[in-house]
């Protein structure tokens, strides 16, 4: 398949979409860019953009990306409560994650493979449970990550974006794939931009 047929390719699935599709998409763009921009008020976008997408997925009886999305939504919820908490104490710094928080990573990724690839692979009617988990165990670790509000988020986010843009194109899902594409090349200017954040930081926060 060239080019030119992947973009017709979405293009008649754009016009195949509903209304609340689009919204959801819209604000899922919206969203991935404040966060670039480091601003509370992505998670608003997200959420929005979330519940919208568990509306289409439950109509679609898609139940395992169901419950993908509902991780999403509490991640999401905590990360604006953490993000605006912690705020009011003292700013929450742009920072790495330490060797204890990559154990927490490790623990997400390998733990949440684990029962996704159980709950696909037993459970549903999935015929691609390994990469299916793979990407799903990976966004996990990477929410968690953007709610600690950690420069990695965009690394683990992108791994899993790696993955799931071929993933998409297999289901033919031209539409969400190149949304897709255009979030793992945003996701690259997130993490450089939030790098140069870090470099304006009190250095005393800078490690926290």
């Amino acid at each position: 398949m060239n080019t030119f047929e992947i973009l017709e390719k979405a293009q008649e699935a754009f016009q195949q979409t509903s209304w609340i599709e689009r919204i959801a998409v819209l604000f899922g763009i919206c969203q991935v860019l404040l966060s670039k921009k480091n601003k509370v008020s992505n998670y608003f976008f997200g959420i929005v953009s979330i519940l919208l997408t568990i509306s289409v997925l439950y109509n679609a009886k898609l139940y395992a990306e169901i419950l993908l999305h509902v991780y999403y939504l509490v991640m999401s919820i905590y990360g604006w409560w953490y993000w605006k908490h912690k705020t009011k104490k003292r700013p929450v710094w742009i920072t790495a994650a330490n060797r204890k928080e990559w154990g927490t990573v490790v623990a997400i990724v390998v733990g949440g493979y684990a029962i996704l690839f159980f709950f696909l692979a037993y459970v549903t009617d999935s015929d691609v449970p390994m990469w299916d988990a793979l990407v799903s165990s990976t966004a996990w670790a990477g929410m968690w990550l953007l709610a600690k509000r950690k420069v990695e988020n965009w690394i683990l986010l992108n791994i899993s974006n790696f993955f799931a843009i071929p993933l998409l194109f297999y289901k033919e899902l031209y539409l969400f794939a190149i949304l897709t594409l255009f979030l793992f090349i945003v996701a690259i200017f997130g993490y450089l931009e939030w790098k140069k954040i870090m470099k304006t930081q009190p250095q005393a926060h800078a490690h926290a």
